[in-house]
């Protein structure tokens, strides 16, 4: 397939792409110029159709299991010969693109999509190559995207007739099935999540980072709910990037996009303002309801995973080339129900290392059906559906990072306080912008000390005894249930899950790593 073909549409620009889709009535226009699709049957990741191919170079270097499935190279090739098949006489979209912000580790990005509003997606989310750069394009990695392609389970060893699937020796991202356009960006974070510690040994981060004036990057790692994009959007510091990083050996921290992907459910100009103002034409909302033109970003009745993707120039506070250096700070960010962490504490390098393998939140009732009680819920590196190698490969990285740095690493609990959910209330986002910006303005101090500092007796994390804007008895989950009985059982009940989690990584985890954990108590 190539851009000479009179089906193929080469490097369409936004406008023509959005005229197309309307043209075929596969979306429409909202009263602010963005364009609206439905991204049918999959309005998010299927992660149990998402497969790596497991040949000579990926079989003894990925860590296969529930999360990384293999795939037979057979199968690949036969499944891929279709689906270039099934596209050969429809028309199609072609694009050049890069993947990362810093040229020496970026990747050169081909996509190929069965519809416009896809290709706008690529657009929005990929780096975009100037005009001069187009025609000595080498492209290195291929994205091919076929929502209306059915695979046959039985004919080409799929788990159904939807498919994401990863060929690092093709250096190919193969998607049938479903037309949820995240599964493109995250084939190709999966892609970089393997590629750029093996050959070039930086360190990939599902994260957001945004730069102060003096040059400090921060770093804020975080699952859904927990207020990753809320907390870096911040109007005294510059935006780097809302969702994939890389940190390099000189301590650099790059962009791997160019655009924003971004929940909008509930959202509002008061909450979430950048967002807000950045749903305009060249837009591409994803699974919204419209009435009257306008956008009721309430109704969820199609999905709760609403989104919108725009270039990340819709955005006016960035960082330009989206790039920093000197990271100071990384925070990991939890939503805990169970109302036990802190919500600030400082982490050792090894304890960081822990809870970056852990990835821990939790899952409250409504956020899932079934859910009546809170639930802890554990993510690997905060983004274990798309870490090809094992997890303590990561975090040994970034141990070594925090070393060679100095960085100082926070955790965050932006959940519950004065006991679990239901009973306690949810820690106000006032205190936790006053805790993350007197970290970031030097006002709680880098080193323990017994006056400034408390160590946690289960979790043995280091609680500040005072931070500006928060009241002292906030910044102690114990003081704030009066009943120390109930909160000791809590958190004892809580480190046993931790503890539980890690066994299956006990095994790979250095000393260090797993001295980071919390205590174990046996009821």
């Amino acid at each position: 397939m190539n851009a000479e073909k009179p089906n193929v549409f080469f490097q369409l620009e936004p406008d023509e792409l959005i005229d197309i889709t309307l043209k075929n009535n596969e979306g429409k226009l909202t009263d602010t110029g963005s364009l609206a699709i439905n991204t049918g049957k999959f309005t998010g990741r299927s992660p149990k159709d998402r497969f790596i191919v497991k040949d000579d170079l990926t079989e003894n270097k990925v860590s296969w299991g529930d999360i990384n499935q293999p795939f037979s190279t057979e199968n690949y090739e036969q499944l891929k010969n279709e689906v270039l098949e099934y596209l050969e006489d429809k028309n199609v979209f072609k694009r050049f693109a890069y993947a990362g912000a810093l040229e020496e580790y970026r990747l050169n990005l081909e996509v190929i999509t069965e519809y416009s509003w896809s290709n706008l997606f690529a657009y929005n989310m990929f780096i975009r190559p100037a005009e001069a750069d187009l025609e000595n394009f080498d492209k290195e990695w291929t994205v091919i995207d076929a929502p209306g392609f059915l695979a046959d389970p039985e004919k080409h060893g799929t788990r159904q007739e939807n498919f994401a699937i990863l060929s690092f020796t093709d250096k190919t991202v193969l998607i049938g099935g479903t037309g949820y356009t995240g599964e493109i960006k995250k084939g190709i974070f999966s892609a970089l999540n393997f590629i750029l510690p093996v050959e070039h040994h930086v360190l990939p981060m599902h994260c957001s980072a945004n730069v102060g004036e003096k040059g400090d990057t921060a770093i804020f790692f975080g699952l859904s709910g927990t207020g990753k994009t809320t907390l870096s959007a911040d109007p005294s510091r510059k935006l780097i990037g809302d969702d994939e990083h890389g940190w390099t050996p000189d301590d650099r921290i790059f962009n791997f996009e160019g655009g924003c992907y971004a929940k909008v459910i509930n959202l509002s100009a008061e909450s979430e303002p950048d967002i807000y103002n950045a749903i305009k034409k060249g837009s591409l909302l994803e699974n919204v309801i419209i009435k009257d033109g306008k956008v009721d970003y309430s109704d969820t009745s199609i999905t709760q995973n609403t989104r919108v993707s725009y270039p990340i120039h819709f955005i006016k506070n960035i960082q330009k080339p989206s790039v920093g250096k000197n990271p100071k700070n990384i925070f990991f960010l939890t939503a805990d129900a169970f109302g036990v962490l802190p919500p600030v504490s400082k982490l050792t390098s090894s304890q960081a290392a822990y809870h970056f393998i852990s990835g821990y939140t939790s899952k409250i009732a409504g956020t899932e059906a079934g859910i009546v009680d809170p639930l802890p819920s554990f993510s690997a590196c905060f983004g274990a559906p798309f870490m090809p190698l094992n997890p303590t490969e990561y975090a040994e990285m970034l141990s070594e990072k925090i070393d060679k740095s100095g960085a100082n690493v926070w955790l965050i609990n932006t959940g519950w306080t004065g006991g679990p959910y239901g009973v306690g209330s949810r820690i106000k986002l006032k205190y936790t912008r006053a805790m993350v910006n007197a970290i970031l303005e030097g006002k709680l101090p880098s080193r323990y000390t017994y006056e400034k500092y408390h160590i946690h007796s289960v979790f043995g994390v280091a609680q500040p005894r005072t931070c500006p804007g928060v009241p002292d008895k906030v910044l102690s989950p114990r003081a704030t249930w009066n009943d120390d009985k109930a909160y000791y059982t809590m958190a004892f009940k809580l480190s046993n899950s931790f503890r539980k989690n890690f066994e299956k990584f006990e095994s790979y985890a250095n000393e260090d790593i797993r001295r980071g954990g919390p205590q174990r108590f046996d009821f």
